[in-house]
């Protein structure tokens, strides 16, 4: 792969030219912290710290529940969690053109 702007080459995956310094390639949409609306228990605040840091759902309650047992900060936490981060978005789905047929 070329920069488009120095014209070196570079690595097919980089995202900073190494010569220029400017951005090369496709940006990646950055992971948002939301809490889902699908397989949530409570408010869905577990299930979205899992998703945003690539974690099993089950290791991260586990963890949330040890803090909240030995150290009462999950307890705290989980409300605060719960006031703060947002709901996912509701995707609707677009409505079916419907056709008209012309005697």
């Amino acid at each position: 792969m070329y920069c488009n702007y120095c014209g070196k080459v570079i690595q097919e995956d980089a995202n900073l030219c190494a010569y220029c310094g400017k951005r090369v390639g496709a940006v990646i949409a950055r992971k948002r912290l939301v809490r889902p609306r699908a397989g949530r228990r409570i408010a869905g605040v577990c299930l979205g710290v899992a998703e945003y840091f690539d974690l099993d759902v089950t290791l991260v309650r586990l963890v949330w529940l040890l803090g909240s047992v030995l150290t009462g900060v999950g307890l705290l936490s989980y409300p605060i969690a719960w006031i703060v981060m947002p709901e996912e978005p509701l995707y609707l789905m677009a409505p079916a053109a419907q056709h008209v047929t012309t005697p």
